[in-house]
Parts: C-alpha cells; structure tokens; sequence
C-alpha cells in the first residue's frame, strides 16, 4: 500500500514537471530573452567628449559632445547609433566674441520638451575662462540640425559658482534638473545637486545637494563630483557622476533613490562605496567618465555612453589633450535590479554573453580559465565574449574573452577554456566554430567545432565541452542566446 501511494505521488510529480518545464522534445526551455544582444564597432567618435546621444521619436539618434576647441556646439543625427560615427557634423552655434558664454564651452546635452529642443551646457567667460556657469538654447523645428536656436540665457543657482554639466530628467510626471557645482562652504571643486524645474531652463526651489567628494577615488587629482547622468528601471531612479581628474584616474560612480521619495531630499539618496566603472589597463581603455544613457535600435537595451582615452599617460594638462573619444557599450542589470557596467571593453566590435537555452538564468563564463556556465557572474567581463572572425577560417567565428583580450575559447580534450593564443595552428583550429542556428530553438545559436565536425559546445553539469548532440537534452544543452 505504502509502495503505491509512493508510486502515485512520484508520478504526479513528474506530470507536474513536464507540464510546468517541458519544452520541445521535453526538454527544459528558457523563454527567449527580452533583451537580446546588440554590437557596436568603437570608438564612434574620435575627439568627442562628455558624449550625449538622444533618441528621438521621430526615429533619429541626435548626438552632441564637446569638441576639443571648446568653441562650439555641435549635432549629428543617424537612424542607428553606429551611424553616428559617419554621420554629418553640423555646428548649430558658435561661443561668443566677448563676455559671458566667450570660452570653455562644455558638456552639451540635447533633449525635447513639449516639442521643442533644448541644449544645455557650460561656456566660461571670455575675459574669465573660469567663470563657468550653465546656460540653455531653445531650438523651434522639427530637426535640431536646421532648427531656428535662441539662447535663454544662464540657469540660475544658489550660488554664483564654478557650475556645469546641467542635465534633466522627469520622474513621476516632475522635471527635475541636476548638475555639478562648487559650494562655497566646501573644500572641493565640485558636487551633485538637484532642483526641481519651473520650465526648461529655470529651476524652482533650494537646490538640494545630493553628493560631495568624501571616498578615496573621487578625490585623486581634484575633488570632483560632476557628469550627472540617468536612467530609470524597476521603481528606483540610478544617477551616474564622474569623480576625480579627467586623466587614468576619471571614472563613474551610482548614486540611488526610490523613485517614490523625495529626490531634492538628500538622505534619499545613497551612494556606491566602490566606482561603478572604471579604467581597464587590460582593455587599453583610460578614464571612462561623463556618461549619458540612451536605448538600441529595437528599444530592447540599454546603452552606456562615455568617453575614454585609449592610452594613459598624459603630456601637460588633461585638458589640453584632444584624444578623448565617444564610446558606446551595452548596459547590463543585475538580478538585484541594479545596473551592472562592466568594464570599458576593446576597441573593436563590442562583446554578448550568451544564456542558456535550458537554464535561463545561467551564462557562459569563464572561472579559472574553465568555462562554465553560471547564474549572478561576477565581474560581469567573465561573462562576456567577442564574436570575431575565426582564427582558422573565413565563413566561421572565434570567441574571444571580453576582459583577457588574446584569450580565446577553445577546446582541449573536448573541455572548453579560455586560454592566449599562441599563434599555433592548432590553437587557431581549437577556437575556431561555425556559427549554427540554435539546435533546439532557431531564434537562439549554437556553435559547431571547426575540427571536430559535429562537435558542439554543450554544458554539462554546469562545465562546457564540445561533444555530439544526440539526445534532446544534448541539443538543448548546445544551444544559447545571444544577450
């Protein structure tokens, strides 16, 4: 009796499974993601920094940055953003002869309110190149590029002080403006405040400062909080800020809030203890700062922009070095909800990760050079590969890891890691694939070896081989998506 009572629930049980899991063949299906991968080729724009790229729903990207002469500024628009590296650069207006808004024109952010354009960014004086303050231009026309530009003149604060990087953002209905200022009171050269806005160029209210340089890398070279940038997902508001010099040490820092709270109340917001994003020797990428945030062509992603140099000792000031570049980069979230940066990849064609198909939650990365695949990867580079021509022949692919560039995944005695190119052509053979619709799902991939005809990369138990699919299982464990 007993046996059979056991024998009953034994079989629910698996019905259960089967019914919730089964996908085809009976296999355990992951849905297809919701964000699926994106590539860019960088840099996407030589001698641009403080990079602000703005998608507009007349299907144009418009991108704006500051031009080493700091004279002028100037737009761009494509319909996708890699389109912006060969778009067109057209100047929409030119600093001034004499007196304010005459030098230093900085950081300019371009948005469109209640259908108009608005540009917002620093200009010093040009009998006081220091005197930098935050100013407005209003553009009448349906395209910014030939619009009709008016200046509004400065945004005035609380204080008349070194002032700069303005940008807005609504949250729950409410314009809010933030920028980076020096508070008179304070020993250092700049903080992060917000204010609510009466219109697009004049704010309401006390400012309410929201951050000051107090840990360790905000402070090398100069006390800096500035390049306030942000994007909204899952209830909370995310404000990145650039810290430190505009030199190696330049990087990114987080500041959270509930979008629900009061955002000109300080306490409402805190702060990352370590940067968010910073340089990567390995990558040969120098002060990534002064982001801006914008969205893929389908709408599915995000996307980081910054600017970085690619080398990282610098002659004299860092101001007066022109190299600085506009990059983009796919941003990634966290199980947490919180957004996961990465590090600033390679020039070059920009890295995926790629989920299991039966797994969902779970990618491939690399630990200890064996690869596996893993749910919650972190450092998220581990997870991250480029999708490059093969080493041992046109028509097929190489996966080269994202944060060990020369290192590719490979196999060795059927096992996969990621190990340096050794320039062998058994290394080249080894890391080589043909790029295969996805053997249980079509939408997702999968990759055959190039020496080993028939061979796939499958996981099992959670580590990688490269073995004959020939069970439904097997196939599901060969096939992945590209996120």
């Amino acid at each position: 009796m007993r046996r059979n009572a056991l024998r009953l629930i034994t079989a629910v049980l698996v019905a259960v499974a089967a019914t919730c899991f089964a996908g085809p063949a009976g296999t355990a299906q992951a849905a297809v993601p919701d964000s699926p991968a994106v590539t860019y080729t960088n840099p996407i724009a030589e001698k641009r920094a403080d990079p602000h790229i703005f998608k507009h729903t007349d299907g144009y990207y418009y991108f704006t940055a500051t031009v080493p002469e700091y004279d002028r500024i100037v737009l761009r628009r494509a319909t996708t953003i890699q389109g912006l590296s060969t778009a067109p650069e057209t100047t929409i207006w030119t600093k001034h002869a004499s007196g304010a808004m005459g030098a230093h024109i900085w950081a300019p952010e371009i948005h469109f309110i209640d259908g108009k354009w608005y540009v917002y960014f620093a200009a010093g004086a040009a009998n006081d190149i220091w005197a930098i303050r935050m100013y407005v231009l209003e553009g009448t026309g349906s395209n910014p590029l030939t619009a009709s530009w008016a200046e509004k003149g400065q945004i005035k604060t609380t204080w008349e002080s070194f002032s700069l990087d303005a940008t807005t953002f609504v949250v729950n209905g409410v314009r809010y403006l933030s920028w980076a200022q020096r508070n008179p009171a304070e020993e250092n050269n700049t903080s992060l405040f917000i204010a609510k806005m009466a219109n697009p160029w004049t704010i309401t209210g006390t400012p309410a400062e929201i951050s000051q340089p107090t840990l360790s890398w905000e402070t090398i070279g100069f006390k800096v909080n500035e390049g306030p940038a942000v994007i909204q997902r899952g209830g909370k508001v995310f404000m990145s800020y650039s810290a430190s010099a505009t030199d190696a040490n330049y990087c990114l820092g987080l500041l959270t809030a509930s979008a629900t709270a009061d955002l000109t109340n300080p306490a409402s917001w805190s702060k990352s203890s370590q940067p968010v994003f910073k340089t990567s020797a390995a990558t040969s990428q120098y002060g990534p700062g002064h982001n801006s945030f914008t969205v893929s062509e389908d709408g599915k992603s995000d996307v980081l922009v910054y600017h970085d140099r690619s080398y990282k000792d610098i002659t004299g000031d860092p101001l007066n070095d022109p190299n600085r570049r506009t990059r983009v980069q796919k941003l990634y979230w966290k199980a947490d909800g919180t957004p996961d940066f990465g590090i600033p990849v390679a020039d070059g064609v920009t890295p995926q990760r790629f989920s299991s198909y039966n797994l969902a939650d779970r990618f491939i990365r690399h630990w200890e050079y064996r690869a596996r695949v893993e749910a919650n990867v972190s450092p998220l580079a581990d997870s991250q590969f480029r999708v490059v021509p093969g080493l041992a022949g046109s028509g097929t692919v190489s996966l080269e890891s994202a944060n060990f560039p020369g290192y590719y995944l490979r196999h060795k005695n059927f096992e996969a890691w990621v190990e340096k190119n050794d320039g062998s052509a058994q290394f080249a053979a080894d890391a080589t694939f043909s790029r295969r619709a996805g053997l249980s799902d079509a939408a997702g991939v999968s990759y055959e070896s190039y020496n080993y005809a028939g061979r796939y990369l499958r996981h099992y138990e959670h580590l990688l081989y490269v073995q004959v699919p020939s069970t439904a299982t097997d196939r599901a464990d060969a096939t992945y998506y590209a996120q």
